[in-house]
């Protein structure tokens, strides 16, 4: 198979790669539409109109340069998830080559559990899904919660199924270039990790049977329209405090 037939037979199932799994007993391909369960204490602050965030990983580092006015929903949401430590220590859980790098499952199953219904409502397809930029998964209409990709070649192909991009990486394409991708598509469709299993057993069950994928280390927001980032709003804070 080419290169060429490789990316359009991956493409055709766009939806269910960059989808948000359910529990595990659910259909990876339909998974259930977010109901009003969400954690009441989850309120997305509005975003900056442009900031930075580092992502130091196992690979290196990179910088995200997020712009508010090409999805405004998905900017607020990831500015919400950096602060808040959501993606520190996630793994990279599916990286297909010529195709996307996927995280955003927290290693802790509670913490997962907290912001699996938080769903945000969908942007408008502002600008392509170009390599470099990044994207959130979805699983369906007002589906997006915490699973975003990076588009590692023009993905212009998901513009017109609804992936709204809201950055770019502007720093260490050549990191995420890099991630660990030997594990291939999840389950059921192949060999790679499953999200069900990550979202019921977080990083302990990555860590024993897929030992390989890389991860991020820490996510900060370096830099917000010039100023010093405003301190973490603790009553969003994923983790626990004493």
């Amino acid at each position: 198979m080419t290169s060429t037939e490789r990316f359009c037979a991956i493409t055709v199932i766009a939806v269910v790669l960059l989808s948000g799994c359910g529990p595990a007993e659910q259909d990876a391909s339909s998974p259930p539409a977010p109901t009003a369960a969400a954690d009441a204490r989850i309120r997305d602050e509005r975003a900056p109109d442009e900031f930075r965030v580092k992502f130091e990983t196992s690979q290196g580092e990179f910088v995200v340069a997020v712009h508010r006015d090409w999805a405004p929903h998905g900017a607020d949401r990831f500015y919400t998830l950096v602060k808040n430590g959501y993606y520190d220590g996630c793994r990279f859980f599916r990286v297909l080559e010529e195709f996307v790098a996927q995280f955003g499952i927290n290693g802790d199953p509670e913490v997962t559990a907290r912001w699996r219904e938080a769903a945000i409502p969908d942007d408008p397809v502002n600008t392509s899904n170009a390599r470099g930029t990044i994207t959130f998964a979805t699983s369906g209409p007002n589906s997006r919660t915490t699973q975003v990709f990076i588009n590692l070649v023009d993905n212009s192909r998901l513009d017109e199924m609804g992936f709204s991009p809201f950055g770019e990486v502007v720093e260490g394409m050549e990191v995420v270039d890099s991630l660990y991708s030997g594990y291939g598509e999840g389950a059921p469709e192949g060999i790679g990790p499953d999200q069900g299993r990550i979202s019921e057993e977080g990083n302990q069950y990555l860590e024993q049977n897929y030992p390989k994928l890389d991860y991020i280390v820490k996510a900060t927001i370096v830099e917000t329209d010039g100023e010093i980032p405003p301190e973490t709003n603790a009553e969003n804070n994923t983790k626990d405090r004493d």
